[in-house]
């Protein structure tokens, strides 16, 4: 089975996109700036996700809400296109497609890609556009100045992360008195291996049985300092009254992943810090292009063209079907 987060993070929402202008064609189905999509390339795009039997099961009898969802796609095309031109990035099929293979982690294609298309009505080409996307997004911050993926701003990332990184194994032990903490606490340095057993003698809701790993966001705040003054193999007394007694601890390691380790976890932070600004960077693309939808398919609402519940829809007609309609009774506004 392909994990969930192969699925999960191969198709994301797009960016939302803007509605304007007065542009109403009856061949075209969205303006996007100086762009098209016309409703002859809509429906060869509805039809050919529809011959994917996947697909034509997640759109059901529903062929309206998954037009509008193809519609959406595909100004979502336009406007990452005109953000691309902007500000002059390029991503190549190849670094798309090394994003999808570390996305996958080695799960099938395959299986990966049907699932999408069983759950979000999605084609290949629509997930590879996606991922294009994404890598679009983080150039253009990278190119804005509003974001770093190069080796030595990941290095400088990692010297910052350090404290966060860490992880300390640790014990405790609370014991009722400082007399008893002082006893444990000698018994758990002079052999740390036995820590388990020892605990043992002192159960409760504020001892752990055996030594655990904490990050330093999970660490008890009450005991941080301690914590952060004692070597590894060794330990500390503390009282804290609210834990009923006397907090023995044990810090048999501290770890730091290396650089290498951490190398990619660092790049997922910083790529996702590149992504959040080049959302806000897009947005403002599009803010600046007359986006327009046919209101036959109707309208946009946060990116996505969405049923308008408003009110009437309108059908766009030419002019010639404008002025028959004027002479048919009831034909406006039906």
């Amino acid at each position: 089975m392909p994990s969930r987060r192969a699925v999960a993070v191969l198709l994301v929402g797009v960016a939302g996109l803007g509605l304007a202008g007065c542009r109403n064609a009856p061949t075209v189905a969205a303006y996007v700036g100086e762009s098209q999509v016309t409703v002859a390339e809509l429906d060869d795009a509805v039809a050919q996700r529809l011959a994917v039997p996947d697909i034509a099961a997640y759109a059901g009898d529903d062929e309206t809400s998954f037009t509008r969802q193809v519609l959406s796609l595909q100004v979502g095309e336009e406007v990452y296109a005109e953000a691309a031109r902007q500000y002059d990035v390029q991503v190549s099929d190849a670094d798309v497609q090394a994003r999808i293979d570390q996305l996958l982690a080695g799960s099938d294609p395959d299986q990966v890609f049907a699932q999408v298309a069983q759950q979000q009505g999605a084609s290949e080409d629509d997930v590879v556009e996606n991922v294009r996307q994404q890598l679009v997004r983080q150039q253009i911050a990278v190119a804005a100045g509003q974001a770093d993926l190069s080796e030595a701003a990941l290095r400088d990332r990692y010297a910052a992360s350090q404290p966060a990184l860490t992880t300390v194994e640790l014990g405790i032990v609370t014991v009722p008195d400082q007399a008893t903490a002082d006893a444990v606490l000698a018994q758990l340095t002079a052999d740390p291996a036995g820590y388990a057993a020892v605990a043992a003698q002192h159960p409760g809701d504020n001892t752990l049985p055996d030594v655990q790993p904490f990050t330093s966001a999970d660490l008890p705040e009450v005991l941080a300092p301690s914590i952060a003054a004692t070597q590894p193999g060794q330990g500390f007394t503390q009282v804290v009254p609210e834990a009923g007694g006397v907090v023995v601890g044990l810090v048999r390691s501290v770890s730091v992943p290396s650089f290498e380790d951490a190398r990619a976890q660092l790049a997922d932070q910083a790529a996702s810090d590149a992504d959040e600004a080049g959302l806000a960077l897009v947005a403002a693309v599009r803010e600046d292009l007359d986006v327009t939808v046919n209101p036959r398919y109707g309208v946009l609402d946060e990116g996505r063209v969405v049923a308008d519940e408003g009110g009437v829809v309108r059908l766009l007609t030419d002019d010639a079907a404008a002025g028959a309609a004027g002479t048919a009774p009831g034909a406006a506004g039906d």
